[in-house]
């Protein structure tokens, strides 16, 4: 009910920076849960920003009244990675020594922010329900911890499908929670869910 909404939430999108990308917005209304309606878009070439330091936006909502207040910061990534399961990152005993130091006891306070890091190593899905005419699936994992959001490929038709990937992500709140959905690919549309599991960080 509010013409002038704050959100104040921040996300974190990660880009290789060889590529051409922009920043797709989108402002949506909700009348009741069956009802949406589009109020307006907005693009940012993440390219022609500066780097290393905080860009307040303000971007007008094409052919649409109204506009979007945004702080954009495009910074060098830390602690987010995805490799596959024969490179780890936490496979050398060298790096993991490093690690095991730098989060000890002793250096516990040197960094208030750096809580620490989850890895997460996503290796099959067994026995999925066929989303597809065919019986199979095209699946694809997605891990959200936060407002960080990373994915696997997609495997074809397959109902058991091992992707083999290790995903890192830095550990904002030690309360957050990890959630791992699997999806079916569907071309243009949008995905099927096929199944979600949530796992609170304080579990682990």
């Amino acid at each position: 009910k509010s013409a002038n909404p704050q959100w104040r939430e921040q996300f974190d999108f990660h880009y290789f920076s060889d590529r051409k990308d922009m920043l797709d917005i989108e402002v949506w209304r909700k009348d009741n849960k069956k009802h949406e309606e589009l109020l307006g878009t907005c693009h940012v070439d993440i390219t022609a920003l500066p780097t290393k330091q905080t860009n307040c936006l303000e971007l007008p909502l094409e052919k649409h009244p109204g506009s979007l207040l945004m702080l954009i910061a495009v910074a060098p990534c830390t602690g987010v990675s995805i490799s596959d399961l024969c490179v780890c990152p936490l496979a050398d005993p060298n790096e993991r020594k490093q690690i095991s130091q730098r989060y000890c006891i002793k250096n516990s306070f040197r960094d208030i922010k750096d809580i620490g890091f989850l890895q997460v190593k996503v290796l099959k899905a067994v026995d999925l329900m066929a989303a597809d005419f065919s019986g199979k699936s095209d699946p694809f994992c997605v891990l959200e911890l936060g407002n960080d959001m990373l994915q696997t490929h997609t495997v074809y038709k397959n109902l058991n499908p091992e992707w083999n990937k290790v995903f890192t992500f830095p550990i904002k709140d030690i309360h957050d929670v990890l959630e791992v959905t699997v999806f079916d690919e569907d071309g243009d549309k949008p995905p099927d869910f096929l199944g979600k599991v949530a796992i609170p960080l304080l579990s682990v």
